[in-house]
């Protein structure tokens, strides 16, 4: 039997909610454990949210506040456009950059509270899209931690449970109404209902510390707001970062592979895709406006040379008119049935190194 797994990491994204509540009425007043929740939101919202989950269940919420204790029974909910962490027993805030497009994101939380907690680390990933938490499990994992994962089958969207099950080796698949037993039975030092816990750290190699190391740096940096990239050990990948535009570097943490840019924005596969594909959408759309106000301009200039009497110059216009008209409405047809699908399946190596190409199962389609 191991020590009680005294800090809760919890990562949800859409249709996360539910579960999330699910999770928080299960728990037991005097749960000896410190909950931390990050939940997708954008940075304007989620200011109701630690009320929500406050009501949801014994434990108390509120949102977290930069240098407080780690205090067990308590949940601390991320602030929007904070990174949540936790550093030597404290709950930290931070506005650095965002990862996986996303502030607050879930990877700096579970990278952050295996670095300081270790074996006593479980971390929760329930119903969202894309794979944030995925690199974050592989590092709970990795540091002795154990991993829940909402059942795909059930969950609303199943591309965030998916991704953490592809990422890590011995995850715990759970219906949303039994994850809430599972984490109590962790933190008491047990294991879930009816199994002992006795998933043990491997033994720490040259490489773990060489990782940890490099964990650190990235926490520090993190709390700085400057987690510039080192990228003497990082192939440059001949893409641009979508948030900067600056260059993107690759490399496999955990095993999972990254993409981070000199300023410290990080992207996983899947999100990185995402909003690429985001970026194409918006590239056609802004293409639809010029020609439209183009065509419109030569519709103009097309009538002004006519009242001039000059059909020639009159004619050119309306030609000019034509084509942009015509291109427009082709590029509005591509735009309006652009529709991407990232699915990866456990096991798949979606987020794995080593594992061939073709990591996502990718389909664009006509609307």
């Amino acid at each position: 039997m191991t020590h009680g797994r005294d800090v809760v990491v919890v990562a949800a994204s859409a249709g996360g909610l539910q579960p999330l509540r699910a999770m928080l009425a299960a728990l037991p007043a005097d749960l000896p454990a410190a909950v931390l929740v990050v939940l997708h939101v954008p940075a304007s919202g989620g200011r109701t949210l630690p009320k929500i989950l406050d009501r949801a269940g014994p434990l108390a919420a509120a949102g977290a506040v930069d240098g407080e204790p780690l205090l067990r029974g308590r949940v601390y909910v991320a602030p929007p456009d904070r990174h949540l962490l936790v550093v030597e027993n404290k709950v930290r805030l931070s506005c650095g950059p965002r990862q996986n497009g996303v502030r607050p994101a879930a990877d700096p939380l579970f990278r952050s509270a295996a670095l300081h907690a270790g074996q006593r680390t479980t971390a929760v990933v329930l119903s969202g899209t894309l794979d944030d938490a995925a690199l974050g499990s592989a590092t709970v994992e990795r540091r002795g931690g154990r991993v829940l994962v909402q059942d795909p089958g059930e969950a609303d969207y199943e591309s965030m449970p998916r991704s953490a099950i592809a990422a890590t080796k011995h995850p715990v698949v759970l219906p949303a109404v039994n994850l809430g037993r599972w984490v109590s039975g962790l933190a008491a030092g047990t294991g879930g209902p009816g199994s002992e816990d006795g998933e043990q750290r491997p033994m720490a190699t040259e490489s773990d510390a060489v990782l940890d190391a490099e964990l650190a740096e990235e926490i520090s940096g993190l709390l700085a707001g400057n987690p510039e990239t080192n990228t003497a050990s990082r192939a440059y990948s001949q893409l641009s970062c979508p948030d900067c535009d600056g260059p993107l570097y690759s490399s496999f943490n955990d095993g999972a592979q990254t993409f981070d840019c000199l300023v410290g924005h990080r992207w996983s596969p899947q999100a990185l895709f995402e909003e690429q594909s985001a970026s194409v959408e918006r590239a056609l759309w802004l293409a639809v406006r010029v020609l439209e106000q183009r065509g419109k301009l030569a519709g103009r200039l097309s009538a002004a040379a006519r009242e001039r009497s000059h059909p020639l110059t009159a004619d050119q216009f309306g030609t000019v008119e034509e084509e942009a008209r015509q291109a427009a409405q082709a590029i509005r047809e591509v735009a309006s049935g652009l529709i991407t699908e990232v699915r990866p399946q456990p096991g798949d190596g979606a987020a794995h190194a080593g594992e061939a190409e073709g990591q996502v199962a990718v389909r664009w389609t006509r609307a």
